[in-house]
């Protein structure tokens, strides 16, 4: 299967189980990771990739990443460091792939979470380095989840 546009992405990342849209989701959040050098998101990230993640550590996983997004979320909205809202953004990212099954509505998907954040993080970095090359990470996006089904 070969994706093309969102509209395809989003269709096949429904498809999925909440297993699977963890796993493809954390490799969404793989391909901008290198954008901070936290490592405990990088740590959590791990986590989420395992596919022999226990509930446990997972939920573990979850507090580190949310509580990071939360932390630098107050950079947002405001003339700031473009690099902590990256940060922000990837850490959201792997908060979202990690979300706890009991945190879940019918219609939260967290790979599409994670494919939107891991944009913003990457759009981020674009602006602080004050880059005018475009590496579009919804192509990265489209490879990604296509290789994966």
């Amino acid at each position: 299967m070969t994706i093309k546009n969102d509209q395809e992405l989003k269709a096949a990342l429904n498809a999925l189980s909440s297993d699977q849209q963890r796993i493809l989701g954390a490799r969404f959040t793989e391909s901008v990771v290198k954008l901070t050098d936290n490592s405990r998101l990088a740590s959590a990230l791990k986590v989420a990739l395992d596919p022999e993640s226990d509930v446990g550590a997972l939920n573990d996983a979850y507090k580190v990443a949310k509580s990071i997004a939360t932390k630098t979320y107050t950079a947002c909205g405001r003339d700031a460091d473009w690099a902590l809202q990256a940060e922000h953004f990837v850490a959201a990212a792997c908060a979202a792939v990690l979300t706890p099954d009991a945190l879940v509505t019918e219609t939260f998907n967290s790979a599409w979470k994670a494919a939107i954040q891991a944009r913003m993080a990457k759009n981020c970095m674009m602006i602080e380095n004050d880059s005018g090359e475009v590496e579009n990470e919804a192509e990265k996006q489209y490879q990604i989840a296509s290789n994966f089904l």
